[in-house]
């Protein structure tokens, strides 16, 4: 048996993969990917929400056949689920994003690669077997911009992301002590090398991701800033980050193609409303007019189910995605959206609701969960 096939007979939910990935990284990197901003409030809260939330289920249901599969934005996906954003993949595995996206597409997820990715978008689209977005950050140098939007629609990306909450990177304490540097052997290679020197830069009590940043993204961009971005390739437009109905409106009215409901994993803006208490008002307000997926703290596919029933479309894992990269690669990237697919289908059958258009707000009561 090989080591593959080893860690998928231990594994039995995505978070036993947490354990053996913190065995197998350097401690500034797994602080990197495990840690959030501030006292990690946000951290913490995003999983609260999904374990206070109690099931509605419905009885004499027929169930032999239960249905999870779901199109996105032209896309077909297995179960309603995807890969988030997380830059340089190669910190968690020789074969970095090629490894991580060829998983998700066995597992028939959709993958959004970040813009600091390790790899090239066309490794990763030569990797692909499911659907690939990109993820942007705005920078301040917008040909750089439009250039690798242009090449991602070359390359057969089927969706640009564009990250709004990160006009600057949150303080992120674990970083700030580790004094957290990109090594120079793991770069994002899609971008002119001379606009990510700082990001290896080591500075006593600073981290160069958020050095970086604040060299490099703009801060000056509004709604208005959009159409320009929208007329750059022929892309859908996905917003990331947005987390108010206000928002949810602006999005919209500014040709917004889709919604990812995210506090950015709890990295940004410690004490941010949770994603999942923010889920209802943005979905309310966006009614129906785009779709409106959500990222954070999701672990099982009880909490995917959870997401749906709240309005979701489709939900992104981003640790226990890279937790699995570190700990098997590709055949453990697979393992893991597997896992979280058959449980949200294991879900679906005992709360009597065999297809996703059957998961409404009344499958699920939030926040009702007794303190113990």
């Amino acid at each position: 048996m090989d080591r593959c096939a080893e860690v998928a007979v231990s594994i039995l939910c995505a978070e036993d993969y947490r354990a053996l990935a913190r065995a197998r990284l350097r401690g500034d990197v797994w602080d990197f990917l495990d840690g959030g901003s501030g006292a990690e409030l946000t951290v913490d809260a995003n999983r609260a929400g999904f374990d206070r939330a109690l099931l509605r289920p419905r009885t004499l249901v027929d169930v032999s056949r239960v249905d999870t599969t779901r199109k996105l934005l032209g896309g077909a996906l297995t179960a309603p689920l995807g890969v988030a954003p997380i830059a340089y993949h190669r910190m968690f595995h020789p074969d970095g994003e090629t490894a991580t996206v060829a998983g998700a597409g066995r597992a028939g997820a959709l993958f959004v690669a970040s813009i600091f990715a390790s790899r090239t978008l066309e490794e990763m689209a030569a990797a692909a077997t499911g659907p690939l977005w990109l993820q942007l950050y705005w920078l301040r140098h917008r040909p750089a911009l439009a250039e690798l939007a242009q090449r991602a629609q070359r390359a057969g990306f089927r969706a640009l992301v564009l990250t709004v909450d990160a006009p600057r990177i949150g303080k992120r304490l674990r970083d700030l002590r580790n004094d957290f540097t990109v090594d120079p052997d793991v770069r994002a290679v899609n971008l002119d090398p001379a606009l990510m020197t700082s990001a290896h830069e080591r500075r006593e009590g600073s981290s160069s991701i958020a050095a970086h940043a604040a060299l490099t993204f703009d801060q000056t961009v509004t709604w208005a800033d959009l159409a320009w971005l929208k007329g750059v390739t022929d892309l859908p437009l996905v917003l990331k980050g947005i987390l108010t109905a206000e928002d949810a409106e602006c999005a919209v009215a500014h040709g917004a193609d889709a919604i990812i409901v995210s506090n950015h994993g709890g990295r940004q803006l410690d004490g941010a409303v949770p994603g999942l208490r923010a889920l209802p008002e943005v979905v309310a307000a966006v009614a129906g007019r785009c779709p409106v997926l959500l990222d954070g703290g999701v672990r099982t596919g009880r909490d995917v189910f959870v997401a749906l029933a709240l309005g979701a479309q489709a939900v992104l894992v981003g640790r226990p995605a890279l937790w699995a990269l570190t700990a098997g690669g590709a055949d453990a990237v697979t393992h893991v959206l597997s896992l979280l697919a058959a449980e949200l289908e294991h879900t679906m059958a005992l709360t009597g609701r065999p297809s996703l258009a059957d998961i409404g707000r009344d499958a699920v009561l939030p926040g009702e969960r007794p303190e113990v």
